[in-house]
C-alpha cells in the first residue's frame, strides 16, 4: 500500500513565541512591556509565524524520505492475523447416515445494541460419522501385576440379555473398559447409552468417579489422550444413562491383537488432594447389562474470517498498471482458489496468479498484486526503457473482459481472540445442527502492522534482504514466518573450535511458541512448537538458507525449576492472596517468555541462582518476612523434588521454565 507520511511538527506557533519573551530578559533588560499590543511582541509574533512554517515542513522532510524509500523497496505494512479454534457442533439427535458440516459454515457471537458480531468460518469439511463399534473388552486383573483381556458379546450387550462387571472383582487401578471401532471418529462427540446394575460400582462418591476416558492415538509408543467429558448421568457407571465425550485426533491400535480405533474407561489412582475432596475407589466393579454407542457431533477448526465469493471488481479498459479495489478489507492470505478471473465474452473464465511484485514478470505473464491491508488490486505496469522501447510486466485483459475475484476472506486481529463460549450462533443453517460453542478459547489473532511498526523492520529487511546468513537473520525471518505462533526465537550458530562435534555449516533454530497466557504457569505441552509450525518454519528457511547450511528446527533445552518459599503473612490478610501473588511473580520471572531481569524472556544460557529468586520476591505486598526459599531442579511440570541447590546451570541453548511452586505459611 502508499504507506501515510506523518505530520510531524514539535513546536507551534504559541510555543515559539512564548520562548522568544523568555528570552527578552537577557538579551535587552530595559524591555518590560510583554503585552500583545507591544510592537516589539508583534514583530516576535511575525517572526513565530515565518519559522513556524518553515519548521512544518522541514520537519517533514526525515520521515517522508524514509517512507518514501521504504516504498520503493517495496515495503508494505504487514496484514492482520485470524485467531483460530475448534467449534463444536451438537446434533439433535444422533443420526444413522453421516452429517456433513460444509467448509466455509457461519458461527458467531450474539450480536448487542453496541457491538457486533464476532464472525468464524470453519476451514474444511467435517463429516459426523455413526459410530461402528466392533469389540467391547474388559482388561481385568489375572494375579500379581498381571492383567487379561475378556471380550464382550456385542449381540446380548445390544439385547441386554445379560450383564457382565466392567472391572476386576474388586477393581484395581488400570483395570479399564475398551470400546473398539472400525471408523476414525477423530474429534467426535461419543456417546454411550449404559444400562447399569444398581447393585455394582459400590463405594465411590457418584460426583467423583475413579475413572478416566482415553482414546488411542496410534503412535508407535502406545500412548493414549484423555478425553473430555461434556455428560454423564450415570454417576460412575452405577445408574443406567449418557455418557458424552470429546475425542481426540485417533489413530488405529492393536488390542488384544484386534486392529481398531479403541476409546477406554480406565481405573485411575488416587492423589491425596483427590482422597481429601471425596474421591473414593471402587469396592466392586460397574456391572452393565446394555451398551448402545451414537455420535453427538463434532468438532472442527474455525478461523476468525468471513468469506466473500465471486466479487466483480469491473472490466478492463485495455490499458496497463490499472488498478481496482476490493469491497471489504482487510484480507488475509489467500488459499489455492482464492484468485482474479478474466473472463472476456464467449471464453471461459482465466484465473491470473498473484504474485509479490512484478520483478521477474513479462508481456504474457497473467500476473497481479494484492494489498491485504488496502485491498488495493494492481496489474503490471509499462515502463518506458533506455532505448525508447516500452516493456509491460504482466499481460493486460482484453479491452471489455470482466475482472471477478473468486473468493477471499476478510477479518483478523486481536477482537478475535474471544473467550471460551463466546461463538453460540450458527449463522448456516445446517439440517440437524441443534447448537454451536466454542469449547475453548481463540487464539493467534494479531492487529494489522502499524507505520512505525513498518520503520522498525525496514533496517532488518535491508541488512536480510530475505536471505538467512547470520543468526539475526534466521531470527527475524523466523517471526515473520510465523508471526501469530512464534513467542521467541533463538539462533545458535557452533563456533570453530566445536566443529568437530557437529556437522559443518549447522544451525540450530530455538523456537519457543506463543501462548495466551505466558506469565503463568506453562504446561511441557505448550512449550513444544506444533509439527505444522515446524515443518512451515523448514520450508521457509529453507528457500532463504545458504547451500551449505543444514537446519534444525526444535525447542530449546528446557530446564524446570520449582521453588519452595516460607513465609509469614502480614496480620488479617487472607494466605490464599498472598500465595496467588507469590505464585504470580515467580512463574512471571522464572518463565523462557516473560522472565527475566527485563521481562522479555530468562536469557538462553543464563544460569540461575538462589539469590536471583530471593530478588524477585522482594517488595512482595502483605508479607512479614521470607523465612526461606529451597529451589529443586525437577521433571517438566513437575514440583519440588529430591535435594535443594544453590544453582541451576544451564546450556547455552536451553532456557529456565517454572514447575510447581510451593508456598509454605510459618
Amino acid at each position: 500500500m502508499s504507506l501515510i507520511a506523518p505530520k510531524l511538527d514539535d513546536r507551534h506557533f504559541q510555543d515559539l513565541v512564548d520562548e522568544a519573551k523568555k528570552r527578552i530578559p537577557h538579551y535587552v533588560k530595559e524591555w518590560t512591556d510583554h503585552n500583545v499590543s507591544d510592537p516589539g511582541v508583534t514583530l516576535i509574533e511575525l517572526f513565530a509565524w515565518m519559522t513556524d512554517v518553515l519548521l512544518y515542513r522541514l520537519n517533514q522532510v526525515p520521515d517522508r524520505h524514509y517512507i518514501k524509500f521504504m516504498e520503493m523497496l517495496g515495503l508494505t505494512l504487514q496484514p492482520p492475523q485470524p485467531a483460530k479454534v475448534p467449534v463444536t457442533f451438537w446434533l439433535s439427535a444422533p443420526q444413522n447416515t453421516a452429517v456433513t458440516i460444509p467448509a466455509g459454515t457461519e458461527v458467531a457471537s450474539t450480536r448487542t445494541e453496541t457491538e457486533s458480531s464476532i464472525v468464524f468460518t470453519t476451514d474444511a469439511d467435517f463429516v459426523v460419522q455413526p459410530p461402528e463399534l466392533t469389540a467391547v473388552l474388559s482388561r481385568i486383573a489375572a494375579g500379581q501385576n498381571q492383567k487379561q483381556y475378556r471380550e464382550q458379546n456385542l449381540r446380548r450387550l445390544a439385547a441386554g440379555f445379560e450383564g457382565f462387571e466392567a472391572f476386576s472383582g474388586v477393581p484395581q487401578v488400570d483395570d479399564a473398559l475398551y470400546f473398539g471401532f472400525a471408523n476414525d471418529l477423530s474429534h467426535h462427540i461419543l456417546g454411550f447409552q449404559l444400562d447399569c446394575d444398581s447393585a455394582g460400582g459400590a463405594g465411590i462418591d457418584p460426583t467423583l468417579p475413579p475413572v478416566v476416558w482415553e482414546a488411542s492415538t496410534g503412535n508407535a509408543d502406545g500412548r493414549w489422550l484423555p478425553c473430555a467429558v461434556d455428560l454423564d448421568t450415570t454417576k460412575g457407571m452405577n445408574v443406567g444413562g449418557q455418557i458424552h465425550i470429546h475425542l481426540p485426533q485417533m489413530g488405529r491400535y492393536a488390542v488384544n491383537k484386534q486392529d481398531q480405533y479403541w476409546v477406554r474407561v480406565r481405573v485411575r489412582d488416587i492423589s491425596a488432594a483427590e482422597r481429601q475432596d471425596g474421591m473414593r475407589p471402587y469396592q466392586t466393579s460397574p456391572r452393565l447389562r446394555q451398551i448402545v454407542a451414537a455420535t453427538w457431533g463434532g468438532s472442527t477448526p474455525a478461523t476468525h474470517a468471513q468469506q466473500i465469493d465471486n466479487e466483480f471488481l469491473g472490466q478492463s479498459d485495455g490499458a496497463a498498471g490499472q488498478r481496482y479495489q476490493l469491497r471489504v478489507t482487510p484480507i488475509l492470505a489467500r488459499q489455492p482458489e482464492e484468485t482474479l478471473l478474466v473472463q472476456v465474452e464467449g471464453a471461459a473464465p482465466q484465473p491470473w496468479t498473484e504474485v509479490e511484485d512484478f520483478a521477474d514478470s513479462n508481456a504474457y505473464d497473467p500476473h497481479f498484486t494484492l494489498d491485504s491491508v488496502t485491498g488495493e488490486l494492481r496489474l503490471g505496469p509499462a515502463v518506458r526503457q533506455p532505448d525508447g522501447t516500452i516493456k509491460l510486466f504482466s499481460a493486460i485483459p482484453p479491452r471489455g473482459a470482466n475482472l471477478v475475484f473468486r473468493r477471499y476472506r476478510t477479518g483478523g486481529g486481536q477482537i478475535g481472540n474471544v473467550q471460551a463460549g463466546i461463538l453460540n450462533t450458527l449463522k448456516t443453517a445446517i439440517p440437524y445442527i441443534a447448537r454451536v460453542r466454542n469449547r475453548e478459547a481463540a487464539w493467534g489473532g494479531l492487529d494489522a502492522e502499524t507505520l512505525e511498526a513498518a520503520m522498525m523492520r525496514a533496517p532488518k529487511i535491508l541488512r536480510s534482504r530475505h536471505r538467512a546468513v547470520t543468526e539475526d537473520d534466521f531470527e527475524y525471518l523466523a517471526r515473520q514466518a510465523l508471526p501469530a505462533a512464534t513467542g521467541r526465537v533463538k539462533c545458535l550458530q557452533p563456533r570453530p573450535s566445536a566443529a568437530g562435534r557437529v556437522a559443518p555449516g549447522q544451525v540450530y533454530v530455538l523456537v519457543v511458541p506463543r501462548v495466551p497466557n505466558p506469565a503463568g504457569f506453562l504446561a511441557p505441552e505448550q512449550l513444544e512448537p506444533a509439527p505444522e509450525h515446524v515443518t512451515r518454519l523448514e520450508s521457509y528457511l529453507d528457500e532463504r538458507r545458504l547451500l551449505t547450511t543444514q537446519l534444525d528446527i526444535r525447542a530449546p533445552a528446557y530446564r524446570w525449576v520449582a521453588a519452595r518459599v516460607q513465609l509469614r503473612a502480614a496480620p488479617g490478610i487472607s494466605q490464599a492472596d498472598v500465595e496467588s501473588d507469590v505464585l504470580a511473580r515467580l512463574y512471571r520471572f522464572l518463565n523462557p517468555l516473560t522472565g527475566g531481569s527485563r521481562g522479555d524472556g530468562w536469557p538462553f544460557g543464563r544460569e540461575l541462582f538462589l539469590s536471583d529468586v530471593y530478588q524477585t520476591l522482594q517488595g512482595l505486598p502483605h508479607v512479614q518476612f521470607i523465612r526461606n526459599v529451597d529451589l529443586f531442579v525437577t521433571t517438566a511440570g513437575g514440583g519440588p523434588q529430591g535435594d535443594p541447590v544453590e544453582s541451576v546451570e544451564v546450556v547455552a541453548h536451553g532456557v529456565i521454565v517454572s514447575g510447581r511452586h510451593e508456598v509454605v505459611f510459618v
